[in-house]
């Protein structure tokens, strides 16, 4: 199973005396005059609030002393640099537990449908790739959603013919699980009047049984699979670009789901000094072992800035599209209960043998059966990898299996996540879209279970917060008003209150559980000596901000291991 490298931790104590000071080594950065959000549990305050500090000092790339300005001045050498915060407030880099970096980036060069409130401002922005596009060439975007526009209906292959002339067009819905396509990309795929649903897909079809151009699922393999790749050119810039989100957002580490190729890029810009936020890669759970295996042994896994991390399979697609897997049907469509997307046998037998193989595993799952298909397979692979003595990543029992989103479960589902010990990697964010129409899909009854990240960390489950860039925005503020509110960003509507949690709990989601859910707990989450100087500066204390002032914030400063990756400019001055 791969994970970080223990470390050998500085012996420094927060607090610096006078006596031996002079024997300590020198900071080569001092943060003084700030309110330090360290972090660090202080069992003594309300609600186990994180201890507080005015001064960080910084030697190499790790934190070497957090405590009082006047302790911590005593580090300063020669060479030190001394940054005044003026009371500015600090807290742990934010560490995203689920992204997908690259296809972030490139859905800024390609036709970027997020947001479009109509049809007809669907069509427009297609309009205008196309004019600018070469002649025959694929246009390609994401980022549509169907339920924001005032006639809820699905485009199709006919809509998007009216505007793109020769040009073969595939547009991805927002949350990726199905996209449309026109009339010549269908035939370049050869999707015909006779083509089958592929197991795990669907071809939706007219009433005449002409393929309409929404494809679900496996569906979208066969038109996919007829793109042009991205040249390595493209995926770099689109890389560079969806780093600069990051560091703007106050992101230091990325738990990421993108493809090898994106991965070597990682590792050029690692090699030339330029990537900016820490990066565990998922490998694609479908792969052989050997193929899993060569890539794994590939790129050192002691690296803290790049190395490959767990494996990411499938479950299920998602509500908004309603290809989730539910244990019974769709309340608003009572013929359909989702798309499956393994046997069960076949899923067992393929987590077992990733398991012993030392692989850590995280299924997407946000139906409550695709849930139930995930800790099934869980529940076979740790009872095997037990009986054969096989060690995790910690040399003991801990295998840190994951479930991402787990949006739907069931009472007990979650006790189940505990017995298992089972980490509940979810995205507060989504709620915020999904609220307008995910009790319609699911009723009341169901919906009260939904998005449950109270009652999982009642349960004693780990929580470990992302974003799901750039199915939704990368700022994790919008997440953690979600975690606290369960209210629209306008504050009109509210969904099952019962469920939020308080400002400690989802910033500790965001940074000790999401540290937690890669193996790197020793590592980052916390200011303390010893650990990774990942931090931001933000311009106000979000830990006593009301919520809708969270939504606000801004990222005054970035640092990833004692390196300012962003800064605004009022601060260079």
């Amino acid at each position: 199973m791969t994970r970080i490298a223990p470390i050998l931790l500085l012996a420094v104590a927060s607090g610096v005396s006078a006596q031996n000071a002079a024997q300590k080594p020198k900071a080569d950065l001092i943060f003084t005059h700030g309110n330090i959000y360290t972090g660090v549990v202080d069992a003594a305050a309300s609600l186990g609030a994180g201890k507080r500090s005015e001064a960080l000092a910084v030697r190499g790339d790790r934190i070497l002393a957090v405590g009082a300005r006047d302790e911590i001045m005593k580090l300063k050498g020669p060479e030190t640099k001394i940054v005044d915060l003026d009371g500015r407030f600090v807290m742990p880099g934010f560490n995203d537990a689920h992204m997908h970096l690259a296809s972030a980036g490139l859905e800024k060069m390609n036709v970027n449908l997020v947001g479009v409130k109509t049809l007809d401002e669907f069509r427009e922005r297609l309009r205008t790739k196309v004019e600018a596009a070469g002649p025959g060439e694929w246009v390609v975007g994401e980022g549509w959603d169907e339920t924001l526009w005032p006639v809820k209906v699905l485009p199709t292959r006919w809509d998007l013919d009216e505007v793109s002339g020769k040009h073969p067009v595939y547009l991805e819905r927002v949350d990726g699980h199905i996209g449309v396509a026109n009339t010549r990309a269908l035939q370049l795929a050869s999707v015909t009047v006779a083509s089958r649903d592929p197991d795990g897909g669907k071809i939706d079809r007219d009433d005449a049984g002409t393929p309409n151009g929404i494809l679900r699922e496996k569906a979208q393999d066969t038109v996919q699979a007829v793109i042009p790749k991205p040249t390595h050119e493209k995926r770099r810039q689109a890389i560079e670009l969806a780093l600069t989100d990051l560091a703007s957002h106050g992101i230091t580490s990325a738990q990421d789901n993108s493809q090898w190729e994106d991965f070597q890029i990682y590792e050029e810009l690692e090699h030339e000094g330029k990537l900016t936020a820490r990066i565990s890669e998922w490998l694609t759970f479908d792969d052989s072992i050997d193929d899993l295996n060569r890539k794994r042994n590939s790129h050192p896994a002691s690296d803290n800035m790049l190395h490959t991390g767990m494996l990411k399979g499938f479950m299920d697609g998602s509500l908004g599209s309603k290809t989730a897997t539910l244990l019974e049907p769709y309340s608003d469509d009572p013929k359909n209960s989702g798309l499956p997307q393994y046997d069960a046998a076949k899923l067992n037998a393929m987590t077992k043998e990733r398991v012993l193989a030392g692989y850590q595993i995280g299924f997407h799952a946000i139906g409550d059966k695709g849930v139930q298909l995930a800790l099934d397979a869980f529940a076979e692979a740790e009872k095997a990898a037990k009986e054969g003595k096989v060690k995790a990543a910690d040399g003991g029992a801990d295998y840190r299996l994951r479930i991402e989103h787990a949006q739907v479960t069931t009472t007990q589902q979650i006790l189940r996540f505990k017995d298992l010990k089972v980490i509940a990697s979810m995205q507060p964010n989504h709620l915020l879209t999904d609220m307008n129409w995910a009790e319609s899909r699911l009723g009341p009854k169901r919906a009260e279970h939904s998005y449950a990240w109270a009652e999982f960390l009642r349960r004693g489950v780990v929580l470990a917060f992302g974003t799901d860039y750039p199915v939704e925005p990368v700022t994790p503020f919008r997440g953690l008003y979600s975690a606290l509110t369960r209210m629209s960003e306008d504050g009109r509507k509210s969904y099952y209150p019962a469920q939020k949690l308080n400002i400690e709990q989802a910033i500790a989601a965001y940074t000790t559980g999401a540290a937690f859910a890669e193996f790197a707990e020793k590592q980052k989450g916390k200011l303390e000596p010893g650990m990774l100087a990942d931090f931001v500066v933000l311009d106000r204390d979000i830990t006593a901000a009301l919520p809708p002032k969270i939504l606000e914030t801004k990222v005054l400063r970035t640092v990833v291991g004692g390196k300012t990756v962003y800064i605004i400019e009022s601060l260079n001055h």
